[in-house]
């Protein structure tokens, strides 16, 4: 019987023949990530270890990455003695893959992590974050674990009783019509199995379309995979991958591919013609809780979010300031743009867009995930609304639960911000 790329992934990295869905597993870990929430993995991991007149040292410090994205620069004194706990840490254990609020190498750690060719084709990545689903765009096992087993990794080396993961097929075909993209495609997907409708499944992603998508695409697809319940979302790691590991990120040397059986078993498959697909509108307090962007055109905004782990990419940046360059931001709505790193902010202005962006009346911010969570940046008030290129609307995401948040493509943030209200970009863009 034929395994999916998640079962041969899995297989490999517990050193098995085959595995099938439903078999516990302890993997070998590939890559193990953390943020912020590093100084509760710290303390988690320190306490493994007492009592035993051992000291703690990590089993492998060049698996591990750690980067400062979702308070920085730091806003507040807890944070910024947690933030130097983990630098403590960091150096004490020759940790290089750190990423800190430099200006050149900072950014959000689900954009970090494929920039620098941290992911390969076939790694198991674990992160303390639930939007590890990310690395999943370039064929690896990517999902998200608590702090406490974030610390069994450091310890051992090995995810602990991981249950092979159903798989779910996801076949992709059409082209996208003008201003709708893969934000627009996940999101019509979430709305269409539920936010239950993939628990602790994976979502394996095929078709046309998605082998002529580009690998930011494919980040923003897995990325939002666990807003459907996913365990993971994965893309079968392809020419693009290898194309974008070695020409964008620098990756030296081979780069194997895995590849699903023609055989594999399948708990579902799911078809989806994005051809006639319209921009697609996630409304509070779900993100399945999706509509196209007739039903909910004209909706009042005062503030538009453009960036993020799931859109802050130079290709995104780019469709917004296509459709915003030469206009202005509509008086009574505020507007936010945060590129996903360092190195997109750079390619952002060396093109142009941060110049359009700030002219149109936009704010530029650093990298980050301040604005996407609410404990940062651009918390909204009493009875606000806010449209984002973020990937979770639920109550209180942008800090404040009496305010609403609504989900959208980078082109249609781009359109609304102009006229103040939700807009059709095919309408109201370029």
């Amino acid at each position: 019987m034929g395994m999916t790329v998640v079962e041969k992934i899995l297989a490999k990295a517990a050193g098995l023949k085959s595995v099938k869905a439903g078999d516990v597993v302890e993997p070998k870990v590939d890559l193990a990530m953390s943020h912020e929430n590093a100084a509760l993995v710290i303390n988690q991991f320190k306490e493994i270890y007492e009592g035993t007149g051992r000291e703690a040292k990590p089993w492998e410090p060049s698996n591990i990455a750690i980067i400062f994205d979702h308070r920085v620069p730091a806003e507040g004194p807890k944070t910024a003695t947690n933030q130097k706990l983990i630098r403590n840490f960091v150096s004490q254990h020759n940790i290089e893959k750190f990423h800190d609020i430099r200006g050149d190498r900072g950014g959000i750690c689900h954009q970090i992590l494929p920039e620098y060719g941290y992911v390969r084709p076939g790694y198991v990545v674990v992160g303390t974050d639930s939007h590890t689903t990310s690395h999943g765009a370039l064929g690896a096992f990517s999902f998200g674990i608590g702090a406490t087993e974030m610390a069994s990794v450091w310890t051992l080396g090995v995810a602990l009783n991981v249950e092979v993961p159903p798989t779910i097929k996801v076949v992709v075909k059409g082209s996208f019509p003008k201003h709708v993209g893969p934000k627009d495609l996940i999101l019509h997907l979430i709305g269409k199995l539920t936010a239950q409708g993939a628990n602790f499944r994976v979502l394996e992603f095929h078709g046309k379309t998605i082998q002529k998508m580009s690998t930011s695409g494919r980040l923003a697809i897995c990325n939002m995979s666990v807003e459907a319940g996913a365990t993971s979302g994965i893309v079968p790691a392809d020419e693009e991958t290898v194309r974008y590991l070695k020409e964008e990120a620098g990756v030296k040397g081979k780069i194997e591919c895995v590849v699903p059986d023609d055989d594999a078993v399948y708990e579902q498959i799911v078809d989806v013609d994005v051809s006639a697909l319209a921009p697609q509108i996630a409304c509070p307090h779900t993100v399945d809780n999706v509509k196209p962007i007739d039903q909910v055109a004209g909706k009042p905004v005062q503030q538009v979010v453009i960036g993020s782990c799931t859109n802050g990419r130079l290709d995104d940046l780019a469709a917004a300031a296509k459709i915003i360059k030469g206009k202005k931001v509509a008086q009574g709505t505020r507007m936010l743009v945060f590129p996903a790193s360092g190195r997109v902010f750079a390619q952002a202005l060396d093109a142009g867009y941060i110049h359009d962006f700030m002219k149109a009346g936009a704010v530029v911010m650093n990298s980050g995930c301040g604005p996407c969570l609410g404990v940062h940046q651009g918390a909204l008030g009493d009875d606000e609304v806010a449209l984002a290129t973020t990937n979770r609307n639920f109550k209180g995401r942008m800090g404040n639960p009496k305010s609403e948040v609504y989900l959208c493509s980078p082109a249609v943030a781009a359109a609304s911000a102009i006229t103040g209200v939700i807009t059709d970009p095919r309408k109201g863009g370029k």
